[in-house]
């Protein structure tokens, strides 16, 4: 079973920056793909960005130049620079671990998530 532990969200005023960090542990298998998604009030959960272990990342439209997601796959941990953050960005943001089996067996695995709230 793998656990994901999820810290650095909080209160930033528009324009500032944030730094999420989430570390996996409990895992036996290599973590294929780790990312952050997240859920506003109201809305459904969405993808921010995700970056896998042999180095490709994706983002999200509405993120694209203002979050940088980064991984260190010795220490299975992934971090998400928020910069130049807007209000819309607040929300509950969400660390994603994936490991992929053959015959397309897919394990996922969710952290508790962490308040990110931009005030204008």
């Amino acid at each position: 079973q793998v656990q994901l532990v999820e810290s650095g969200g909080g209160l930033v005023q528009a324009g500032g920056s944030l730094r999420l960090s989430c570390a996996a542990s409990g895992s036996r298998s290599v973590i294929n793909v780790m990312g952050w998604y997240r859920q506003a009030p109201g809305k459904q959960r969405e993808l921010v960005a995700t970056a896998s272990n042999g180095g490709t990342s994706n983002y999200a439209d509405s993120v694209k130049g203002r979050f940088s997601i980064s991984r260190d796959n010795d220490k299975n941990t992934v971090y998400l620079q928020m910069n130049n953050l807007k209000p819309e960005d607040t929300a509950v943001y969400y660390c994603n671990a994936e490991m992929r089996f053959l015959l397309g067996i897919v394990h996922t695995y969710w952290g508790q998530g962490t308040q990110v709230t931009v005030s204008s």
